[in-house]
């Protein structure tokens, strides 16, 4: 067995155990429930395509990450999760933001792993392998939003309004969306950046090697 499939079996065991450990007692099980359907079909679907779409242990650490993150925010809600509630107290930013924080990771974390796949299934390249994970992940926010309204209405009010978790913004759909751009053009850039210097530094040796 492989360094990169014992990576990947490790990162899916703590995922399990961190589910397992939020999902003791959670704040509100009914959106915890609600919550952890989408990320738990998302892991199934990585472990059955993962033979035809096989993605790197970097890109399914990143993914863990974020998913960590996720299900730390749906044990809580992401309103009352307490490390936003103690940026809020000592930066005095007038709401909880560790949803800012799970969106922007949304982009961060998640860009790569696209820009991955898309790379290596459909062997796309140039400016377009960084362009598409950064629409991907706009557009990916954009449906998240419209499904959380349809929940919101779906269910009771209660459980609507700690669905949409807005804290009485009015432009928090917008903002969480721009969140999840920074963060995959924050990425996209990083990436792009680290390739270049890579490349930069591979004409430099094969110049040397030509001049010995």
């Amino acid at each position: 067995m492989g360094w990169n499939k014992l990576i990947s079996i490790g990162l899916l065991l703590w995922y399990l155990a961190v589910s397992v450990w939020m999902a003791q007692a959670p704040v509100d099980p009914q959106f915890w429930l609600l919550a952890s359907i989408l990320p738990a079909l998302f892991v199934v679907l990585l472990i059955v395509t993962h033979r035809y779409l096989p993605l790197s242990h970097t890109s399914h650490a990143l993914i863990t990450a974020f998913l960590t993150l996720h299900t730390i925010g749906v044990h809580y809600t992401y309103a009352e999760v307490p490390v936003g509630v103690w940026m809020d107290q000592v930066l005095h930013l007038g709401r909880n933001h560790f949803d800012r924080i799970v969106h922007f990771s949304f982009g961060f974390l998640l860009a790569y792993p696209m820009e991955e796949l898309f790379r290596l299934s459909a062997s796309i390249q140039g400016w377009v392998v960084y362009y598409l994970p950064v629409m991907t992940v706009l557009g990916l926010s954009g449906l998240w939003e419209i499904i959380e309204s349809w929940v919101a209405r779906a269910v009771h009010p209660e459980l609507g309004v700690t669905y949409l978790g807005s804290q009485g913004d009015i432009w928090d759909a917008q903002k969480d969306m721009a969140a999840a751009l920074y963060g995959s053009l924050l990425c996209m850039t990083l990436l792009l950046v680290v390739r270049a210097l890579r490349g930069a530094e591979s004409a430099l040796e094969s110049e040397a090697a030509l001049s010995e």
